[in-house]
């Protein structure tokens, strides 16, 4: 299930059908297994139902500060019997409201309860009803009685906390309330610290923790305390006199022994008859194995080598990392022909061959080509006309110096052009 995210842009977050900012805190009805509240920063604090589906809250609390206006709430709670919900605001007051009546005005209030901006990082109520606990970012521990709520029953101080949740809890007996401390700079180890209700929040008993306390949780009913640290690990604390289940039952079973397959980086299978492809090589020693497998580039992930010349395999050499620069090195690489040669005399660089090769001129003019200079030489030729055919007494027209011409004199130059240009061919 997933609630569903308000409208950020609406300024009554009441209209809204869930949190429209980032979340502090959320926790479930005690009485009620259907029903849990979470509390966010945009100064609400909403109860949900699962049998909706997370599509709507079915009831938005809005805490409020001294003058009236929005107050974001960094955490919140329900007492044992579900009758109240209490909110922890970021001024370090504390605010309740009964939960059979509508969350429109507080029940009860304490607006000094912490110092102001410091924030409340757990609220938890006592066993029996009567008490709660308030653990601030003011390195303190806070006793409340809910019949005289104007003041403190007692105070815990030097309660370093680096976290905004560190919490506290009561114990399963509520003769103790224990809470989590954080490293201090230049030391190494955080602690759980345990407190005596009835003496004045008097430190009773500290267990050292090799990183900061985060959260810690005592389980009722296996009587067993699980604190998570800052380092990322957590820690079960356990007695064997007084809890059960959970953590006793991994202690109470032996170590299993290690058995020699264990060791062995792959199983040998022998098979005497199988055939030579299918046939493992029995090696003797381990290292053997890894050198092996070390000298294999898939098995041993050997990074590709660097690129010498143009490229391989898709990747380009050190011209560039792009596909436009192996272009553009490539076209400033090639070699530009000589723009002073003669047209003509590299025109006939390939005579010899296409001499001894005619495949695209000679079969394609070996006929027409023929038929059309026979018919200029007779004067019969309807394209130069009869006069101009006739005047020419020699095919092709010559100079004084026996030098052929470029062209024939007639109406259509570039006709003659053509013609003599495969008479030179032949």
């Amino acid at each position: 299930m997933e609630c569903v995210k308000g409208d950020m842009y609406l300024v009554d977050m009441s209209n809204t059908k869930g949190h429209c900012h980032m979340l502090h805190h959320g926790c479930w009805n005690p009485k009620d297994r259907e029903e849990f509240m979470t509390c966010s920063d945009d100064g609400t604090i909403r109860l949900w139902n699962i049998n909706d589906e997370g599509k709507r809250q079915r009831n938005v609390v809005k805490p409020r500060s001294t003058h009236g206006r929005r107050m974001i709430p960094t955490t919140c709670a329900y007492s044992r019997d579900g009758k109240w919900v209490v909110a922890g605001c970021e001024d370090g007051s504390i605010q309740l409201w009964d939960h059979n009546k509508k969350f429109v005005n507080i029940s009860m209030m304490n607006r000094n309860a912490h110092h102001n901006g410091t924030g409340i990082s757990s609220l938890t109520f006592s066993y029996d009803g009567l008490c709660m606990a308030s653990r601030g970012g003011d390195d303190t521990l806070k006793l409340w009685d809910l019949r005289q709520f104007k003041a403190p029953v007692a105070v815990a101080e030097d309660l370093f906390n680096r976290f905004p949740m560190t919490n506290c809890t009561f114990s399963p007996n509520d003769k103790l309330i224990l809470t989590g401390v954080s490293t201090k700079k230049g030391a190494d180890n955080g602690a759980l610290v345990f407190m005596d209700r009835h003496a004045g929040l008097k430190r009773v008993e500290e267990v050292a923790v090799p990183s900061s306390v985060v959260t810690c949780i005592w389980h009722p009913k296996i009587n067993q305390i699980v604190a998570g640290t800052g380092a990322g690990t957590i820690k079960v604390l356990y007695n064997p006199e007084v809890s059960c289940n959970g953590a006793m039952l991994c202690v109470s079973k032996m170590m299993r022994k290690k058995r020699t397959e264990e060791f062995i980086a792959k199983p040998i299978i022998i098979a005497p008859n199988a055939l030579p492809m299918y046939k493992d090589e029995r090696v003797r020693r381990l290292s053997t194995v890894r050198l092996r497998e070390r000298l294999d580039p898939q098995k041993s992930k050997r990074p590709e080598l660097p690129i010498t010349g143009a490229g391989q395999q898709g990747r380009l050499g050190t011209h560039g990392g792009t596909l436009s620069s192996y272009i553009v090195k490539n076209i400033a690489l090639q070699k530009v022909g000589d723009s002073r040669e003669d047209p003509r005399t590299a025109l006939l660089k390939y005579a010899a061959d296409a001499e001894k090769n005619p495949y695209w001129v000679s079969p394609a003019y070996k006929t027409y080509v023929s038929r059309l200079l026979g018919r200029v030489a007779h004067g019969d030729c309807p394209l130069l006309g009869p006069s101009q055919s006739q005047s020419s007494s020699r095919w092709p027209p010559t100079t004084a110096n026996n030098q052929r011409t470029s062209s024939l004199p007639g109406r259509n130059p570039r006709l003659k052009i053509n013609v003599l240009f495969f008479h030179e061919v032949r």
